[in-house]
């Protein structure tokens, strides 16, 4: 059995469901067949019967049974034949003793068996078996045994103490079932081949989208290629179109991410091309100095070696804001979202800020609010926000942060943002024209963006009014802690 399961599960899924179509039908056919067989087995059994009761519904005299049919086997006077047989039949009766009297207008003789003998020995006017049973010539015959009942002349049946048998031939009621079964086996294996075949078709219609869809896969596969779209009807609800519809989306994703990858691994390279090409001039220079003898000047000297440190820690943040953005894309935070207080995040970025910017003002109101977040990814996105408005605000300037029902806001009073450069200002490596010159590596905001974002919340930024620029940030939680936090 298993080995035929390990064999069926090999199979092509078409030809599987042609064999489980042919099998239901299979199934479905042999019980209507069997039911329809045994339904017309009953009914000629039926009629078979009726005709059995049929030849004793009349009881012999009383006289003539006692005198002639209990003391020996004589003709059937002809008044009595309606009590025998009508046509190819049989009659007889067994005595008590198992001694049989055979009437002459009998087709033959049928075999006695022990039910015979016990009606003949009890004898009840109600009593009565009907069997199968064979004929001296070893014929199938329908047999029925009844008590012997004779009519007195006072008009009352008396039981004898003898049993009346009667049987007719079963020939053409054989002929007809196995006529019928023959039937019905032919046209139940047409049926299982039409429905076998109409299966296949079936399956090959309805596989054809998987066909495509498997062939779109195998070409992605072999070629890369994930331009390639599968075709589905737009009124089309099925299994098979949703798959399609999936797997088209799946596609297009899979294309924007590789785009988006590409496009982040072009960007970065540019962004580190700066920094490194300063890094090989400003060692060159150091390095030509020393081997050919002519001392840079100290303050030269020194300025180089400042650069040189400034260009490592950009590139040190730029690879920091690199990994913590493909930390952010692979999905990596979502694994360690917890309950965080987002006013205790916000307080502990707020000390980062002001050592940053000791000559600002930093004022904050900042009211209780728990959500779902990673921890130090939340922390890391308000600090950026801190940061920039810390870079651009002016000398001796004000920085205003409030945090009220799960609204952060961060308002400076710098230069602000153009309106035409506001929707870039979360794109990857985007840096405004006026921001070039100060430090950063255009990351620091897409890292907000997508922060924020799996956290479940939003962030915009904005034009203040009187100058500046207006950071909002809104995400999804509660005044007070869960459960597990208290």
């Amino acid at each position: 059995m298993k080995k035929i399961l390990r064999r069926y599960r090999t199979l092509p899924i078409r030809t599987r469901l042609s064999l489980l179509v042919a099998a239901a039908v299979a199934f479905a056919v042999a019980a209507v067949s069997v039911t329809c067989w045994f339904i017309v087995q009953g009914k000629l059994y039926d009629e078979v019967d009726n005709d059995l009761e049929s030849m004793v519904s009349r009881a012999l005299p009383k006289e003539w049974v006692e005198e002639n049919v209990l003391t020996a086997c004589p003709e059937v006077p002809s008044q009595t034949t309606v009590f025998g047989p009508r046509g190819k039949g049989y009659s007889q009766v067994v005595k008590a003793d198992g001694t049989r009297c055979v009437f002459p207008n009998s087709t033959g003789v049928v075999k006695i068996t022990e039910s015979d003998k016990e009606v003949a020995e009890s004898p009840k006017i109600k009593s009565g078996t009907i069997r199968n049973g064979t004929d001296g010539a070893g014929k199938s015959v329908r047999v029925l045994t009844t008590a012997l009942v004779v009519e007195d002349p006072s008009g009352q049946y008396v039981v004898q103490n003898a049993a009346y048998v009667v049987a007719v031939p079963l020939k053409g009621t054989e002929s007809t079932l196995n006529d019928l079964a023959l039937i019905l086996l032919l046209v139940s294996g047409i049926g299982v081949v039409g429905a076998g075949a109409a299966g296949l078709a079936v399956a090959r219609a309805g596989l054809r989208p998987v066909d495509k869809l498997t062939d779109a896969v195998e070409h992605v596969a072999r070629t890369e290629d994930l331009s390639i779209r599968i075709p589905v009807e737009d009124e089309s609800e099925d299994e098979v179109a949703r798959l399609s519809r999936s797997f088209n989306s799946m596609t297009s994703a899979l294309a924007s991410s590789r785009d988006l990858q590409q496009q982040l691994i072009a960007d970065a390279g540019h962004e580190l091309r700066t920094p490194l090409t300063s890094l090989r001039t400003n060692i060159e220079l150091l390095s030509r100095s020393e081997e050919t003898g002519r001392p840079i000047p100290a303050d030269d000297r020194k300025a180089l070696l400042a650069s040189v440190k400034a260009q490592m820690t950009e590139l040190a943040s730029l690879i920091g804001d690199l990994q913590e953005l493909s930390r952010s894309d692979s999905g990596q935070n979502g694994g360690r979202l917890q309950i965080v207080d987002f006013q205790e995040t916000v307080e502990a970025a707020l000390r980062r800020a002001r050592l940053r910017g000791p000559e600002l003002t930093i004022t904050s109101d900042l009211q209780p609010w728990y959500v779902r977040s990673e921890p130090s990814a939340l922390e890391r996105a308000i600090v950026n926000i801190l940061d920039n408005a810390v870079k651009f605000s002016p000398e001796g300037g004000t920085i205003e942060v409030t945090l009220d029902s799960g609204v952060l806001t961060v308002r400076d009073h710098g230069p602000g943002i153009p309106a035409d450069e506001l929707p870039h200002v979360f794109d990857r490596f985007w840096r405004s024209p006026s921001a070039r010159a100060l430090p950063g590596s255009g990351l620091g905001l897409s890292i907000v963006a997508r922060t924020v974002q799996q956290a479940g919340g939003e962030v915009t930024l904005t034009r203040a009014e009187g100058g500046g620029t207006l950071a909002t940030v809104r995400l999804p939680g509660a005044t007070t802690p869960p459960p597990e936090m208290t």
